[in-house]
C-alpha cells in the first residue's frame, strides 16, 4: 500500500483520507511518530548502557530470597541453634542489651555478604591461613619450650581460622547463587 501526503491529511492510493493527529493530544499519536520525535542515541551509548545494565543485573544480589529460597531459617530452627544460643547465654535481650546488631549495621555486614568478590577474598584467606600452620611449623626451629609453644599456638590458630574462613566462603558463595 503506498501513502502519499495531502496538505490537509494523508491519503492512500486508495483514496482513502486519514485525518491528521492532533500534536496537543499525545495519547493517540502512533508510535512511528512517538519514536521519530525523540533523539536517537548514539551507538556507544548504548552499548555501555546496556553493559551497565548488564552488569548491576549480574551483580544484585537478592540475600534475603536466597536465605527464604534454602530455607535457612527452617533449618536452623530444626537444629536447635537459638536453644543453644541460649543456654551459651546469648539470647535475644542479651543481643539487643549489647548492641550487636546496630553494631552488624555499622560494619556493613549485610552489605558484606551482597558483595560479589566476597566468597574469593575469604577463600584466600583460608588458603593463606591453612599455609601458615605448617610453614610455621616447618620454619621455627624447636631449640627451646617457648618456640614449640609458638608452633602450636600458630598451627592451631591457622587450622580453625583457615576452615572457618573456607566454610563462611563456601555460605556466602551458596547465598549469592541465583537460582
Amino acid at each position: 500500500m503506498e501513502v502519499t501526503a495531502a496538505t490537509c491529511g494523508r491519503s492512500s492510493s486508495l483514496g482513502i483520507v486519514i485525518p491528521p493527529f492532533r500534536k496537543t493530544n499525545s495519547f493517540f499519536k502512533p508510535m512511528a511518530m512517538a519514536a521519530a520525535q525523540k533523539p536517537l542515541p548514539s551507538s556507544s551509548t548504548t552499548a555501555v548502557s546496556k553493559k551497565q545494565k548488564t552488569t548491576s543485573s549480574a551483580t544484585s544480589v537478592k540475600l534475603l530470597t536466597r536465605v527464604e529460597q534454602l530455607k535457612l531459617l527452617t533449618k536452623a530452627e530444626k537444629a536447635g541453634l537459638l536453644s543453644a544460643a541460649e543456654k551459651a547465654g546469648l539470647s535475644l535481650s542479651t543481643i539487643e542489651k549489647l548492641g550487636l546488631l546496630s553494631k552488624a549495621e555499622e560494619l556493613g555486614v549485610l552489605s558484606a555478604a551482597t558483595d560479589t568478590a566476597l566468597p574469593g577474598a575469604l577463600l584466600t584467606a583460608s588458603l593463606g591461613l591453612l599455609v601458615l600452620g605448617p610453614a610455621c611449623v616447618y620454619l621455627v626451629p624447636e631449640d627451646n619450650l617457648w618456640q614449640v609453644v609458638i608452633q602450636a599456638v600458630v598451627a592451631l590458630v591457622s587450622v580453625l581460622g583457615g576452615s572457618a574462613a573456607f566454610a563462611a566462603s563456601s555460605f556466602v558463595s551458596n547465598l549469592q547463587k541465583s537460582s
